[in-house]
């Protein structure tokens, strides 16, 4: 059946007014306590019951917004699954927070938590958490309708999973592989490996098995043999095991995953490591999606990024999203333009990173949308630069520092006539090439034109100093998310990474006035 409302008493008790009293840190405990009837009001919970089959057999369920707001809490704290368990009988500010001041078990279990948390991914309703504070920063006159002022940014996330070279990856996932059966069968690791003729992936490092002198260049090549020959002894013995398990059967396609991308295999070659890095290279048996990236270009991050987007004028974290640590910034824009949609907002100022030039909502934008970026350098050398050429939009064309013109279309590259160029009085300063001089012009090169224009005034650079704000709330949510993912996987970090945007937006909240009452209307005398 599906959970009832959750009614807690909205009034202190005298009891909960002495914890409240005594709480100096953490103060979002009280103000959860004071605000959970506001937060999750009939019509959220609502959405919440949905949730759960609306059968007639079975036990109530543990109030969904009950445990929405244990999950919240655990990301204010950061524990684990246990640890939550643990706080509702151990800590009285989650007691009080929770409605279970004094009980003497806790109100639900770990799995009770777990499935909810799956529920919640699944239907994504995680994204309704943030859409909450924001309706109660909207009650509190936090802001009115007017168009967005957003900043967008984006900060490393390392993976959760351990990343591992190619020896590494293979062997940890014959383990993996194996140990399923060992445990299956209730015998050692050791023995089930010896029995598959792969005793080299056994032990407790593949690097001491396998005993190479790796500072021989033919080590690396002999490795790599080694465990291939591994890894087709173990898929021959699963093949005749009649029971094998379905998760030994995934570890062996991992492997085989891993030879695709990193592995030269016969009869073309001899076996050995392939020259070059797969363009998405898996670095993580456990997790599938982490990848190698970059956050500049002297930080490498394994795992994911990271993005926040701020409305400048509130505070408030509007939307979130993570990506692969390799995929380029831009791409997030595709799947956060939703959550925009649903807050029934139009974005009026965007201020980004170049990183975010390329995305949809700068080459999609409406003509009223106002960019606030700082445009790609352009290299000063021996050589009048690009700027030193004029751009008249309206004819579309490109005229030289000595006046001469040719049309061009964005994107495209306009080339000078070499016979042209080789009678300039100006050749020396322009260009040294014999087929004369080429400009190329940006799919969006009237915006780099203005970006430029604009990063020559103290207002324009004033302008782009806004986006600092956005780096503040990566910071913030940061501290609560940490650097290290806590989930496996793109989307339950998304989940993780929301929920510490609803915390970083419940104490922007906490700021604002509280709502007043209505005047009460008085009626009119006869």
């Amino acid at each position: 059946m599906r959970p009832p409302l959750w009614q807690p008493r909205v009034s202190l008790a005298p009891a909960e007014q002495a914890i409240v009293g005594r709480i100096r840190r953490a103060k979002l405990f009280a103000w959860l306590r004071q605000h959970r009837h506001e937060l999750f009001d009939d019509g959220f919970q609502a959405e919440l019951a949905a949730l759960y089959t609306d059968s007639p057999v079975g036990q109530p369920p543990v109030p969904p917004a009950q445990l929405a707001l244990a999950t919240l809490l655990q990301a204010y704290v950061g524990c684990s699954d246990d640890e939550v368990i643990e706080a509702t009988t151990m800590d009285r500010r989650w007691q009080l927070v929770l409605n279970c001041l004094d009980c003497p078990a806790p109100p639900f279990s770990k799995g009770t938590l777990v499935a909810f948390r799956q529920r919640l991914i699944a239907a994504d309703l995680d994204r309704r958490l943030i859409e909450r504070t924001i309706d109660l920063a909207v009650a509190r006159g936090g802001f009115g309708a007017r168009p967005l002022r957003a900043a967008l940014d984006s900060s490393p996330l390392w993976g959760a999973g351990r990343v591992e070279d190619t020896d590494n990856l293979l062997g940890h996932a014959l383990r993996k592989a194996l140990g399923v059966i060992a445990r299956q069968q209730g015998r050692e690791l050791t023995a089930v490996a010896d029995a598959a003729g792969a005793g080299l992936v056994g032990g407790t490092s593949l690097k001491a098995a396998l005993d190479l002198d790796w500072d021989d260049p033919a080590a690396a090549t002999v490795a790599v043999q080694q465990v291939l020959t591994a890894l087709m002894a173990v898929e021959t013995w699963l093949d005749g095991q009649a029971d094998a398990p379905v998760a030994a059967t995934r570890a062996v396609a991992v492997a085989h995953e891993v030879v695709r991308q990193d592995v030269v295999v016969p009869p073309t070659d001899p076996a050995g490591l392939r020259q070059g890095v797969a363009r998405d290279r898996r670095i993580s048996v456990e997790d599938s999606q982490m990848r190698h990236g970059r956050k500049s270009r002297s930080q490498l991050v394994d795992g994911f990024k990271r993005h926040v987007l701020r409305d400048l004028d509130s505070a408030l974290v509007r939307a979130v999203g993570v990506t692969a640590a390799n995929a380029p910034e831009a791409t997030v824009t595709d799947d956060r333009a939703p959550d925009l949609a649903r807050q029934d907002v139009v974005l009026g100022e965007l201020h980004i990173d170049r990183a975010y030039l390329s995305s949809r909502w700068v080459a999609e934008r409406r003509p009223d949308l106002a960019i606030s970026c700082k445009a790609w350098p352009v290299l000063a050398g021996a050589h009048f630069p690009k700027t030193a050429f004029a751009l008249d939009w309206a004819r579309q064309t490109i005229r030289c520092p000595q006046g001469q013109e040719l049309p061009f279309a964005p994107g495209g590259t306009v080339h000078f006539p070499a016979a042209t160029c080789a009678v300039c009085p100006a050749r020396e300063r322009c260009t040294d090439s014999a087929r004369g001089r080429s400009v190329s012009i940006h799919p969006d090169e009237r915006l780099l034109v203005e970006l430029r224009a604009r990063q020559q005034t103290a207002a324009g650079r004033a302008k782009l100093r806004e986006r600092v704000a956005v780096e503040h709330s990566l910071a913030h949510i940061g501290h609560w998310q940490g650097a290290r993912a806590r989930y496996v996987g793109v989307r339950k970090n998304l989940f993780d990474l929301r929920r510490c945007a609803v915390i970083h937006n419940l104490h922007v909240v906490t700021h604002l006035p509280e709502p007043q009452p209505a005047a009460p209307v008085l009626a009119e005398a006869a």
